[in-house]
């Protein structure tokens, strides 16, 4: 039961006391065992536990999504997650699965808030599997989302050309193998935090990912901060709290 219900029942004298009490001492966490669901993610953060799906069986998904969609939780994200698992994963409510970005999202995500925008690009065709994991999370939890592919340095121009819609976004997120040098070029462009997801992507010497997570770390420009290597999902969530807070 979400915890304002529970608090204007027991105003308004339909839920006992003891019973409210009860519920508050359980409410913080769920033990299933295997996993311990923490049903407060949401009221702490403002968004609801997400569930790491790899090294999970496709029941221990079904009960932790279950337990926190019984406790209130109207929209749940399953990443890292194959299609064989998602299609084998029961929940209370319905579900999409997203290919590219490997997250089965179950209930209904928030509509955009009005003036939100994050844009998420990639630097090349190769790295739109990782930018899908940060666009598919920065709209779960509520944010319009604008994609920006292939738009690497080898061509500068097709950058430029979006500059506009670049520009109105709250919050940017670059996805880069490779040399990973995109990030420090959007950064000189826009005036808001921009996070920069080095990617696996690239030759030998690109050391799958370790090069690109360096130079984004050296980045002349100061307004991107970096997350590790192939986390969209990190990049999304950070994309997505901070067009919350501008938007709010």
């Amino acid at each position: 039961m979400d915890i304002r219900e529970l608090l204007e029942g027991v105003k308004e004298g339909r839920i006992p006391v003891e019973k409210a009490v009860l519920a508050l001492k359980t409410a913080p966490f769920t033990d299933l065992g295997f996993a311990k669901t923490d049903n407060h993610r949401a009221i702490r953060q403002g968004c609801t536990e997400v569930i790491y799906g790899a090294g999970k069986t496709a029941e221990q998904c079904s009960a932790i999504a279950s337990s926190l969609i019984g406790n209130g939780a109207e929209c749940v994200m399953v990443t890292r997650c194959d299609a064989e698992k998602a299609s084998s994963i029961k929940t209370p409510l319905d579900s999409q699965y997203h290919g590219d970005a490997r997250i089965l999202v179950i209930g209904k995500p928030p509509s955009p808030r009005e003036g939100s925008r994050v844009a998420v690009v990639t630097a090349g065709t190769s790295d739109i599997p990782v930018a899908e994991e940060a666009a598919v999370t920065a709209e779960t939890l509520g944010s319009k989302v604008i994609r920006i592919y292939d738009v690497g340095v080898s061509g500068l121009h097709r950058l430029l050309s979006k500059t506009d819609e670049l520009m109105t976004a709250n919050a940017v997120v670059v996805v880069a193998g490779m040399e990973g040098a995109l990030p420090s070029v959007v950064g000189g462009l826009v005036d808001v935090p921009v996070i920069a997801v080095p990617t696996s992507v690239g030759y030998g010497a690109s050391f799958e990912g370790v090069t690109a997570l360096l130079s984004m770390m050296n980045s002349c420009s100061s307004d991107v901060s970096v997350v590790n290597i192939d986390n969209g999902f990190g990049a999304g969530y950070i994309a997505g709290l901070i067009d919350r807070r501008t938007t709010r």
